[in-house]
C-alpha cells in the first residue's frame, strides 16, 4: 500500500523544512508521497516552497534523506535554501514524490486538505500539519492497525499519548465538550477529534462529500464517518503533542470553537 501524506500550510516559514524532513523520515520502507498544499502563505512560505520544489504545481519532483538524515531534493538541479543556508543536493532517484499545490489566496484548512486529498493517489491517507505539533514518527502504530486489517481510520489522541506540552485549559475544556458532543448523538467514544493526526483508507474518504472549508473540517469528516452507513471500524491511538502559544503561531481561536458546535449539529441532522 502506498501512503498519501497530506500536508495544508498556512504561513510556516519556520518550521516547513523541518516537517518535510520529519515526514520523510516516517515509516522507512512504506512507498509514500507527500502533497503541500500551500493555502495562500504570504510570510515567505510560498516563495521557499517554489525555491525549494521548482515551478509551480510541478509534478514528478521526489525526495529522500540522505545518510546524515538531510532532505534531499530531486529536479535536475542545485537549489540553495536561502532562508536556513542549507544547500539541498541532487542524488538518485528517490521512493518519495512529492507535489507542491498553491491556493491563490487564503481559503481555511479545510479546503487545503480538499484539494490535497483530490490529488492524492494512495490507498492510505493521513493528515500531517506543518507546524510540528505533532510528530509522523506516532503514525507507526497507525498504520499497522491499517495494514493489519484491524482499522479503516485511526484517530490519533493527545490524551494517551506523551510527551504532552501543557498549555491552554480553555482549550482542553472545548475539546472536551466538541469530542462528548459528537460522542453523545454519534454514540462513539472518542476522546480528541479536533487532533490534527487522522488516517484512514481511500475508500473512506470516496464515501463522503466534504464541503467545510475552515477548522470545521474536524467535525464534518468526524460525523460523517461515524454516521457512515459503511459501518467504518474507527480506532484512536496515542500521539505526543508539542503544543505551539499564539505567539508561537498557533491560529484555531474560541471563534472556530463556537462553529465547531454549530457544525455538530448541521451535520449530524443533514448525514
Amino acid at each position: 500500500m502506498k501512503l498519501s501524506v497530506v500536508i495544508p500550510v498556512y504561513n510556516e516559514i519556520h518550521t516547513i523544512d523541518s516537517a518535510l524532513t520529519k515526514v520523510a523520515q516516517a515509516l522507512p520502507g512504506v512507498a509514500k508521497e507527500i502533497i503541500v498544499v500551500d493555502d495562500g502563505s504570504s510570510d515567505g512560505t510560498r516563495e521557499w516552497l517554489v525555491q525549494t520544489f521548482g515551478e509551480i504545481n510541478r509534478q514528478g519532483v521526489s525526495v529522500r534523506l540522505d545518510r546524515n538524515q538531510r532532505l534531499i531534493v530531486e529536479h535536475g538541479e542545485t537549489y540553495e535554501n536561502h532562508y536556513h543556508n542549507t544547500e539541498i543536493a541532487i542524488s538518485d532517484p528517490a521512493k518519495t514524490a512529492i507535489q507542491v499545490i498553491f491556493h491563490k489566496r487564503n481559503q481555511g484548512k479545510g479546503a487545503a486538505l480538499r484539494t490535497g486529498f483530490k490529488a492524492a493517489t494512495g490507498e492510505v491517507i493521513v493528515i500531517q500539519d506543518a507546524d510540528l505539533e505533532y510528530d509522523p514518527q506516532d503514525w507507526k502504530r497507525m498504520w499497522r492497525l491499517i495494514e493489519e486489517g484491524w482499522a479503516d481510520v485511526v484517530y490519533g489522541s493527545r490524551f494517551y499519548g506523551e510527551p504532552h506540552r501543557v498549555l491552554y485549559f480553555h482549550h482542553l475544556l472545548g475539546n472536551q465538550v466538541i469530542s462528548n458532543f459528537i460522542n453523545l448523538l454519534c454514540n462513539t467514544t472518542l476522546t480528541d477529534i479536533e487532533v490534527c493526526s487522522k488516517m484512514f483508507r481511500r475508500e473512506v474518504l470516496d464515501d463522503m462529500k466534504l464541503t467545510c472549508n475552515d477548522f470545521g473540517f474536524e467535525v464534518e469528516f468526524t460525523v460523517k464517518v461515524a454516521k457512515s452507513r459503511r459501518r467504518w471500524r474507527l480506532y484512536e491511538a496515542g500521539v505526543s503533542y508539542y503544543g505551539r502559544s499564539y505567539a508561537e503561531g498557533k491560529k484555531i481561536n474560541w471563534i472556530d470553537g463556537v462553529k465547531a458546535l454549530w457544525y455538530i449539529v448541521r451535520f449530524w441532522a443533514t448525514t
